[in-house]
């Protein structure tokens, strides 16, 4: 993290808490507050990994008439759009003679 980017506030450290990031900066030989941060990252990362939901995805029979593929329907819709412009764009064409 960037320190222009840090926000200076007071917090409120429970005293066994304080003393456990005490000995553990002292023991990685880091900041406090780096330590403080490192693990306000790993708690609300844990908490929001927890909360995923998972999605479920079930099949559905569309009932496609044989012949149809319906990975290709997008194509078809862009193909009568096509259609349908250059039916509109030779009429406007015609009636301007």
């Amino acid at each position: 993290m960037c320190d222009d980017a840090a926000v200076r506030t007071t917090l409120t450290i429970e005293d066994d808490l304080a003393g456990i990031l005490r000995r553990k900066s002292r023991e990685l030989d880091k900041p406090f507050k780096e330590l403080v941060n490192i693990a306000l990252r790993k708690g609300l990362a844990d908490n929001l990994e927890a909360k995923k939901h998972t999605v479920v995805v079930r099949p559905h029979d569309f009932g496609a008439s044989p012949g149809i593929d319906m990975d290709r329907l997008n194509q078809l819709v862009d193909e009568l759009e096509v259609g349908d412009y250059l039916r509109k764009a030779a009429k406007d064409g015609s009636a301007g003679h």
